[in-house]
Formats: structure tokens, sequence, C-alpha cells
């Protein structure tokens, strides 16, 4: 203190350090400040610094970043290496002073070359992303090991994010593994996460379940958001740890209150599906609308299906519309479909086919069933584009491929008729089977058809009555009828009158006129069944 009001700097500045930090005396800023000044106004630079921390922080004084910005230009110019990198952190964020990223760079590279720390990351990191310079990463490689030959976790991990992916240097995993590791025992979060993905992955070192959620834990417990998801991973798949859905749940709500999208559509499931958590389909859309908004596709759409559906929420088809459109647009195949639906029947927009269309056939390209066979629809009809037989058959096709037993029952239709290709009555058969399979009624009708007179097939009367007695059963009424013929004329079976009565009556039931006046003959003359003559009048007037 002496020293001080004599007017000595070095003296002026510690007195600031010990007013500052209440060393010997009793902590005060505002003398903290006083004393920087004194010394600054000596041109002592260390006081010129952090007097500009003072101005920037409000420490003892008002908070002035332009003021800060000059203390720290003082003090820069004097070649105090961290005013240097504190006055290039101004030019970078505008603090006090105009955005500037070429000064950033060139006072970064001041502090650099003197051997801090701080600066040479910084440095690497201007290289890598062209701040200020043009990008060069093998000079971002170089700073990055210079600021780790100084001890600074946050370039171990950018040297292990370098040999990981090849960033100025040659791609090397066992390195990446080694700094990311130098980094994490340095209790930096990313890098213990990104240890723990090398242990589950096996990169650059062997797969080891437990110690990649032992890093997940750690990096978890420090707040990383992507850690905290992926243990909540672990427990929920049994990676490392035994499964434990409560666990499960307790992780991917800390992610997911963090911001992190993957774990907020991760909890919405949670709550839907009752895992970890009783079933709550309030909180489940709550949580799903909040990784919707953060660009999660799979959440728009599944937004979508909530309001569409009602699910924890009121219907809104409008709403329903908007968040199938944004999952649509962001690459999901099913919105694209539904989209196509939306406009093809004026669902929570307008109707417009052409519209339609277009969304049916964004996602007919990329493999969705439905959507093929609604495009074959589409150009069949000449709804939203010219009518095309060629095409609509080309897409029926592709959703039949697929699967879609209403796609396979029209491909055989148009190779029975010659629809859009030339005829082919042995690949109609094809195409009616496999629909019939899937228990396509109409498909298993056409089948017996098929049997029944040959079409693509050797003539069967069992295999005929086999296909019509599966659609009877599925409600064919032209099947019924047919078997009532069948059996009432012995065909592909012994004859049964009592049989023939049943199915003409299932025909006769469901609208089928011929088999209403066969009905009735069966009444009048006791065929299959007791004569009834107010039955057979009833039918007959049927």
């Amino acid at each position: 203190q002496k020293a001080a009001i004599k007017g000595f700097e070095d003296a002026q500045f510690n007195l600031g350090l010990c007013y500052q930090y209440g060393i010997g005396i009793e902590k005060n800023e505002a003398k903290a400040f006083y004393w920087y000044q004194k010394a600054a106004g000596q041109q002592l630079s260390n006081a010129q610094f952090n007097l500009g921390v003072c101005y920037q922080n409000g420490v003892g004084i008002e908070k002035n970043e332009a003021k800060a910005f000059y203390c720290y230009q003082q003090a820069a110019e004097n070649g105090f290496r961290e005013a240097q990198f504190n006055l290039g952190i101004c030019y970078f964020n505008g603090i006090g002073v105009e955005k500037n990223e070429f000064k950033t760079f060139y006072w970064y590279q001041k502090a650099a070359i003197k051997g801090f720390e701080d600066a040479q990351f910084n440095l690497g990191l201007c290289y890598q992303y062209g701040i200020g310079i043009e990008k060069d990463e093998a000079k971002a490689f170089y700073w990055y090991q210079k600021a780790v030959e100084n001890g600074d976790r946050d370039a171990q991990y950018n040297l292990g994010l370098c040999y990981h992916n090849g960033i100025g240097i040659e791609k090397d995993e066992a390195k990446a593994f080694y700094w990311y590791q130098k980094a994490a025992e340095q209790q930096l979060s990313n890098a213990q996460f990104n240890l723990g993905v090398c242990y589950q992955n096996g990169v650059g070192i062997e797969k080891n379940e437990a110690k990649a959620f032992y890093c997940y834990q750690q990096a978890a417990e420090n707040g990383f958001r992507e850690a905290q998801f992926n243990l909540g991973d672990c427990y929920f798949n049994g990676i490392g740890v035994e499964k434990n859905e409560f666990k499960t749940f307790y992780w991917y709500q800390k992610a997911a209150e963090s911001g992190d999208k993957d774990a907020q559509y991760n909890l919405s499931m949670c709550y839907q599906y009752g895992v970890g958590i009783e079933k709550n389909e309030a909180k489940a859309f709550y949580w799903c609308h909040k990784a919707a908004e953060n660009g999660d596709k799979e959440s728009q759409y599944n937004l979508g299906e909530c309001y569409g559906k009602e699910i924890g929420t009121e219907k809104d088809e409008i709403k329903a519309f908007f968040w199938y459109h944004k999952a649509a647009e962001n690459g999901i195949n099913e919105a694209q479909y539904i989209i196509g639906i939306c406009y093809g029947n004026g669902i929570g927009i307008k109707r417009d086919d052409i519209k339609a269309f277009y969304w049916y056939k964004k996602a007919a390209k990329i493999g969705v069933s439905e959507a093929q066979y609604n495009l074959g629809h589409y150009y069949f009809n000449g709804i939203g584009t010219e009518k095309d037989e060629t095409k609509a058959f080309y897409w029926y096709k592709k959703a039949a491929k697929n699967g879609d037993e209403l796609a396979q029952y029209i491909t055989g239709i148009c190779y029975e008729n010659g629809i859009g290709i030339e005829k082919d009555e042995a690949k109609a058969f094809y195409w009616y089977e496999k629909a019939a399979e899937q228990e396509y009624n109409h498909a298993q009708y056409n089948l017996g058809i098929c049997y029944d007179n040959g079409i693509g097939v050797k003539k069967n009367g069992a295999e005929a009555l086999y296909w019509y007695q599966k659609a009877g059963e599925n409600g064919i009424k032209e099947a019924q009828y047919n078997l009532g013929y069948c059996y009432f004329n012995g065909s592909g079976t012994e004859k049964d009158e009592i049989k023939a009565f049943y199915w003409y009556e299932k025909a006769a039931e469901n609208e089928d006129k011929e088999a209403q006046n066969i009905l009735a003959m069966c009444y009048e003359h006791g065929i299959g069944t007791e004569k009834d003559k107010a039955k057979a009048s009833y039918w007959y007037q049927r």
C-alpha cells in the first residue's frame, strides 16, 4: 500500500489484486478498480488488462464494453498475450467494437505465437472453419497440437476429432481414442461422451460396453445432454448395464429438459407406451410437440397423428395437416403418402388433386406401396394428371411387388384384360393367387373363376370350389352363388342340395338377383330345404 501510494505501478497493481480478492484486507471491488486504473495509467500492461476485465464485467465500476475494449487494446499493443486473446474475442463477438473476423484472427495469432494455449486453440478453430483467414485444416491441426502441448483440454478433444475424422492429418482411430481419453481425464464432458462412443463401437479400442456406459454416465452427470440420451438408450437396451425402464425414463427426461430433440421424441414414446412411467397421452403429446418444434421429423409425423387421431389432444385436421406436411418436407415417407390423402380428400386443407398426385408420386418413388397403388389409380382415372393406363399398370405392379394385396388384385385384372400391358392370363392368375393368399376376397373369387374356366391355369374343379368357398366366407356374393351352383351340380365336389341351398341363401341375402330366384325355386320345390310357398313367394318378389 505504501509503495502504491508512492507511485510504484507494480505495487498499485498488486494492491488492486488484494482489494479484488480480499487478500490481507476486506474485499472492495471499487478500490481494486481504482488501483488497477492507477497502474494502467503508468502503462502497466497487466493492469490495463485487469482494468478491461473490470469494465467488461462491471467489477467496481459500471459495465462499459467500449472502455473494456480500449483497455484490452492498450495492453495488447504492449504485448500482453491475455489481452491480445481477449481483443480477439472482442472482435469476434462485437464486444465494444464492430465484429471483424480478420482482426479476430490477427490478435489470436499474436497471443498464440506467445504460447497462450486458449489463443492457440481458437487459432486452430479459425483455420478449421475459415474465420478471418483461408480455411487450412493442416494449420488447424498444428495449432490444436500446440495448445495440447500447453495442456488445453479443449484442444485435446479437438485433436481427437481431427484424428477421428481425418481433419488436417491422416485418420487414426487409435490416436483419436488417446486424445479423447486425455481430455476426458480432465473432466471434459464432450470428450467423455466421445470416449463412450469409441468404447461402444470399438473405435480405436476394443469394444467394451461396460466402459462405454461408464463414460456416458460421467458425461451425463456433468450435464452433457447427448450422453444423458445415450445413457437412457443403455438402460433401455441393456448396453453395459442391466435393463432398467425407470432409469431409461429418468435419463431421457434429463436430456429432453436440456433440449435434446431425440430425447424429447423418446420421452414422448415413454409416456405413450408407459415405459418407466405411467402411460400419459397428454404428456406424450407435450414432448412430441417439443421435439417436433425442434425439427425432429419423426415427431412431426407423430404430432400429425396426434392431431389427426385425437391422441393426447383435441382432434384438429388443420394442425394434423400442418405437421404431416412438415414431416413430408423432411422426407418421412409415410407422411408424404398421408399428405397425398389429405389433398385428395380435402382433409385439413382444400382438395387439390394435382397436389395429391404430386405427393403420391413422391412417396411412391421412395417405395410406399399404398402411394404406389394410389398413383396407379390416379393415372388410370386421370386424377390430377392425364389418363395413362401404361403408367397406371406400372405403379400398380410396383405396389403389387411390395406386397399390397389390392394392387396385386388390380395387376391381375390388368393382365387378364390387357389394361396398360399385353394380355397374359398366366400372369393374371399369378397375381390373383398372390392377393388371394393375403385373404383379399375379390382375388379369391377371381382365382376360383380361373380354376373353374382354365384361365392361366389348368381347369381344376376342386381348386375352384376351394377358392369360391374362401371368397364366399369372406362375403363375396358371386362366390356364394357359384358355391351354390357347384354343390347343386356336383362340380368339383359331391352333389349336396343342402349345401347348395345354404350358399344360394347367403348370396340371396347379399342381394344377388339370380340367387334370389333360385332360392325361391328351392323353397317352391323343396330342394335342400322344406317346401315353403310363403318364402318362395317372398324371394320371387325380391
